[in-house]
């Protein structure tokens, strides 16, 4: 009898099952991987507007003020707080303290918001 070199039929049905699995597992991982990369890019891009939105803020008075920048919505707030006690000057002029909120939503029903505290000099 002669020995038969190579593979069985059902030996490389196998080896390309095993290989379709991994080659399926590896493209899902990378289109995990994109989707990850595009709501980081989204999540950046709603913090860099709301650290701008917050920064540009003229401290002038209270209120809302909305608006849109590209697929990212927002909104600021600007509320009057009691200045404590304890935060009051021993002479010279009170500074206003003010709560300023910013809530930046992104298309995909994504929502970041910023809030701080502000002083400002003034009546």
């Amino acid at each position: 009898m002669k020995s038969q070199r190579g593979f069985t039929l059902l030996e490389v049905l196998v080896a390309l099952t095993i290989l379709g699995l991994g080659a399926v597992a590896l493209i899902q991982l990378s289109a995990q991987g994109l989707r990850l990369v595009q709501r980081s890019d989204d999540h950046q891009a709603a913090v860099l507007l709301a650290d701008r939105l917050a920064k540009e803020t003229p401290l002038l008075g209270v209120g809302i003020e909305q608006g849109r920048e590209g697929s990212l919505a927002w909104e600021r707030r600007i509320e009057r707080v009691n200045t404590p006690d304890a935060l009051q000057p021993p002479g010279g002029p009170t500074p206003r303290l003010l709560a300023l909120t910013v809530t930046v939503r992104g298309s995909r029903g994504s929502s970041l918001t910023l809030a701080t505290l502000r002083t400002a000099h003034g009546p």
